[in-house]
């Protein structure tokens, strides 16, 4: 496919975010390690998931490989760019398409779309480094680019229409560099950004304007996925410096912390679908270990 690139620019004003008492939830939790083909992974993160329970992650601490996990049948289904030397597959929809990012053998780090057997490269127009995050069912998928190879350069993000074969660009105000990591069908964007002093906080645009998200008494935040019932999930650090996931709910503006009972302090949250099921994993390189946490009845 050949894309024609058309860059729209979109400026948000922020909003507050007040805080509010938990929403408590209980969980029951899968923890998976990789396991395909005899081959067996004690690093394994969990990104993204459907509702029908497909999973998106990868595999691998030094050496990256993607994958799909079908939760149903407990089956890895290996999915790595075409003649890339590493690959990450971070996001899916309900349709089953993935999203993620691709390192060629000479370094480069490209966005893919992947879908009825196709990769699609989508990439923002004239940069070095890109990633997609998510996709929503609607052919839109958001990411942020770097302008130098090395992905150093401040991140801007943005939201690439497959339709239309356009790209919003996302600034917001005080945000020395900030990525676009989920959108929902309604359009709405998550992503995180980090200010002067290098502190994260975690953002959600809703119509036209971005709700800044801040879990209560952190010292940094990153909202990391959506989902169309109206939550946020994402990771968040407390005062002692250890990390925990995190559920927020739109309409109420409340929070919940998240720990899988095997990783507390080492626990992000990255993925739910409308059923309000989460993926993530815990741990500490070289060994990580992916979950998925289905609410109890």
């Amino acid at each position: 496919m050949k894309l024609k690139y058309s860059a729209l620019v979109l400026i948000l004003a922020v909003a507050g975010c007040m805080s509010s008492a938990f929403a408590q939830v209980d969980y029951t939790f899968e923890n998976v390690q990789y396991s395909s083909g005899g081959v067996t992974d004690q690093f394994t993160q969990f990104l993204g998931i459907n509702n029908a329970g497909v999973v998106a992650g990868y595999h691998g601490a030094t050496i990256n490989k993607g994958f799909t996990y079908f939760s149903n049948t407990k089956v890895f289904v290996n999915e790595n760019y075409p003649g890339s030397a590493q690959t990450q597959v971070i996001g899916i929809n309900n349709k089953g398409k993935t999203v993620g990012f691709y390192i060629t053998p000479g370094g480069e780090t490209k966005g893919f779309e992947f879908g009825s057997g196709v990769y699609i490269n989508a990439n923002f127009p004239r940069t070095a480094f890109n990633q997609l995050l998510s996709q929503n069912d609607m052919a839109q998928s958001a990411g942020y680019y770097s302008t130098n190879v090395a992905g150093t350069n401040p991140d801007h993000p943005y939201v690439f229409d497959e339709t239309g074969l356009t790209y919003e660009l996302f600034f917001l105000p005080g945000s020395v560099q900030a990525q676009a990591t989920g959108i929902n069908n309604a359009g709405n964007v998550c992503g995180f950004t980090v200010d002067s002093k290098g502190v994260n906080h975690g953002w959600l645009q809703l119509g036209g304007t971005v709700r800044i998200l801040n879990f209560p008494n952190s010292t940094g935040t990153q909202a990391l996925g959506l989902n169309n019932a109206g939550q946020v999930v994402g990771s968040y650090t407390d005062a002692s410096g250890n990390g925990h996931g995190f559920v927020y709910e739109v309409s109420t503006q409340k929070w919940q912390s998240i720990d899988d009972p095997d990783g507390v302090g080492t626990t992000i949250v990255n993925g739910i679908n409308d059923n309000g099921v989460l993926v993530g994993f815990f741990g500490t390189s070289p060994i990580n270990t992916a979950f998925i946490a289905t609410p109890k009845p």
